[in-house]
């Protein structure tokens, strides 16, 4: 299909036309072609055509297969509109097939170039390029970090896993009378699940007591509750995957985010966030000396889910999480 074709399926505002087209543009690896396609899709939006799912799909195969100069050029921050309805942001999808090393003399210095290299360094890589501070967390994985659970998009769909959680439950004693502190986690984990809460039907509770995990889980009503032992990897692990999430409905950040809001909450509970950039071998060794479970009240787990439990034996102090998304 020519460019000549293109034009009519455009006049005609022919959605399927267009897919076809994109279809085979990618199966022939004519990426030239395939970035036209998106731009004039893109621009037929402003004349009342309703083609920005083309737009979309064009970009998106662009980031996910293209070689990386055409990768660069839907990453370009210029315009402010790339990737806007993508199933997951460019920059993750970006980072599924390309190296930083294929990417970065293609890539203009900028955040979203920024959270590439982040999303590479959850896949393997090290990086050690002058890049901005977006995040403010190393560009290579920690020893004491987990395996982070990644996204694998395909040309039309995306699995985004969670990571196995044990089921060792154990029932445990619950007590409402604990006192209540004050902290910066509840709005560290306002801040993780945000999608779920602004773009879709979620919820999140979080509480901080004097007291140990069945008084922390007590303060949010539960007067039955279980709880399994999670390492501190595995923590992590999950609470990054919350915060790479959409949740049910809303709009999916990525790996690189979800890593940054671990370390977040992991600064919150040790109060090292008015030391940030943390030094990552005290916040490790933190991590480590930290209780953590995952917690139900006997309920089904249904949707998007980050039920977590934390304590502090030195300090005396208990956190519970519960954070909900569904359908």
């Amino acid at each position: 299909m020519t460019d000549d074709d293109l034009d009519d399926l455009i006049h005609a505002a022919d959605l399927d036309g267009l897919v076809r087209m994109i279809d085979d543009r990618c199966s022939t690896g004519d990426w030239d072609g395939l970035l036209r396609v998106r731009d004039q899709a893109r621009s037929a939006v402003k004349t009342g055509r309703q083609l920005w799912p083309a737009a979309t799909m064009a970009e998106y195969r662009l980031a996910l297969l293209a070689p990386p100069h055409h990768v660069a050029a839907v990453l370009d921050e210029s315009d402010g509109l790339s990737g806007q309805f993508t199933i997951g942001p460019l920059t993750e999808v970006a980072a599924q097939h390309h190296t930083w090393d294929a990417l970065r003399s293609e890539l203009t210095p900028s955040p979203r170039a920024a959270f590439v290299a982040h999303e590479r360094v959850i896949r393997g890589d090290v990086i050690d390029d002058d890049i901005a501070d977006v995040l403010d967390i190393p560009l290579g994985l920690e020893g004491w970090e987990p395996t982070y659970p990644i996204a694998t998009y395909r040309d039309n769909d995306a699995d985004f896993p969670a990571p196995r959680l044990p089921t060792n439950w154990k029932e445990i004693e619950t007590s409402s009378e604990a006192e209540r502190l004050n902290d910066d986690v509840e709005l560290a984990v306002q801040q993780l699940v945000e999608p779920w809460l602004s773009g879709s039907n979620g919820t999140v509770e979080v509480v901080c007591v004097e007291g140990d995990v069945g008084d922390a889980i007590g303060a949010l009503g539960p007067r039955r509750a279980r709880v399994c032992e999670l390492n501190a990897r595995t923590a992590m692990a999950w609470i990054a995957w919350a915060g790479a999430s959409g949740g049910a409905h809303g709009r999916r950040r990525g790996a690189a985010t979800g890593r940054f809001g671990a370390w977040w909450i992991l600064a919150a509970i040790g109060d090292f966030l008015d030391n940030w950039p943390v030094n990552p071998d005290a916040l490790g060794q933190f991590a480590n000396e930290l209780n953590w479970y995952r917690w139900d009240a006997f309920e089904p787990t249904i949707g998007w889910t980050l039920q977590l439990a934390v304590e502090d034996g030195s300090e005396g102090v208990a956190w519970a999480v519960s954070a909900r998304d569904s359908t």
